[in-house]
């Protein structure tokens, strides 16, 4: 086994909160995802039937692998103004997370590479098969809360997890065993849909974050009531977490510097645009997942939902 003194140095180096290696054996609460997946909690992400074996068997995903390299980055800004209005989830204040820490996690893996030469490596982030909450408990940065986030003890749960699978021998950490939200409810109390069944189930359907960003389709007036104020994402369930009220702190990441096109997107200006300015503003953005016509149809529902109040 290769110790990893060194590795994780080296993810810290490069801007990482925090970094673990977790094993890749199947995972044990594979059922739970099938009785998931079977409720239809999944919504119109059909993708996720497609990635079940390899969700449930993470070293399906690269056979030849030993361990995932798993690392957390905080992207929390700070406590919103309480007068916000048309409100965007914090993780999308900034430029496409995928390419900033995409290049992030491919210094890392030349680094795995460096320090097990003939190493293999494939990188993800929010992106494949990869269970990246399951391998960060592994890895041993946190447990899964019921809001069905990765909570770290240390920086709360405003964390992108990377992940870099490799067959490099090193030694895993311990896994986050403890759940440490007791008999806390607040997630669960305060979610404004109602879209915990129960601990740790998400009914996406019913989710913001999901209506808005991977939901297809128009909106049933039933629906677009569910966005309220939320043009993009939702952070209610992380907002009211003790853990994050407790210990989140602001990152002062410079790649992650918010943008005010972002943070302050109004629906009105969203219902008047069109696709050529959209993607010129808005293509390096996670505002690109749902496009142009998604956030137009979000902003609508916006607009729509103001009025009502």
């Amino acid at each position: 086994m290769i110790a990893t003194g060194e590795l994780k140095r080296r993810a810290r180096s490069l801007g990482f909160d925090a970094v673990g290696v977790a094993s890749l054996e199947p995972d044990v609460r594979a059922g739970e995802f099938d009785r998931w997946l079977e409720a239809g909690y999944a919504g119109t992400m059909t993708y996720l039937q497609r990635q079940a074996a390899r969700r449930k068997q993470p070293q399906r995903i690269m056979p030849e692998a030993a361990v995932a390299v798993v690392t957390l980055t905080n992207y929390w800004h700070g406590p919103i103004e309480p007068d916000a209005t048309d409100r965007v989830a914090q993780y999308a204040w900034s430029s496409d997370y995928h390419e900033v820490l995409g290049r992030r996690l491919d210094r890392l893996a030349t680094g795995i590479r460096e320090l097990a030469p003939g190493a293999r490596t494939r990188s993800y982030i929010d992106a494949g098969p990869v269970p990246e909450r399951e391998l960060a408990r592994r890895a041993g940065l946190g447990w899964i809360g019921k809001n069905t986030m990765l909570i770290d003890p240390a920086i709360g749960s405003f964390t992108f997890i990377g992940t870099v699978l490799t067959d490099a021998a090193f030694a895993p950490d311990l896994p986050f065993e403890a759940d440490r939200c007791g008999t806390c409810r607040a997630c669960l109390d305060a979610c404004p849909t109602d879209a915990f069944p129960e601990p740790q189930v998400l009914d996406a359907r019913r989710c913001i974050s999901y209506l808005t960003i991977e939901h297809r389709g128009p909106f049933t007036p039933e629906q677009e009531g569910r966005l309220g104020e939320w043009l993009f994402g939702c952070d209610v369930c992380q907002d009211v977490c003790p853990w994050n009220q407790r210990f989140a702190r602001a990152t002062t990441d410079a790649e992650l510097e918010p943008r005010a096109e972002l943070a302050t997107a109004h629906a009105d200006e969203l219902v008047a645009i069109d696709t050529a300015e959209f993607d010129a503003r808005f293509g390096d953005t996670p505002f690109s997942r749902p496009g142009a016509l998604g956030m137009r149809r979000n902003a609508i529902a916006v607009r729509a939902n103001r009025v009502r109040s």
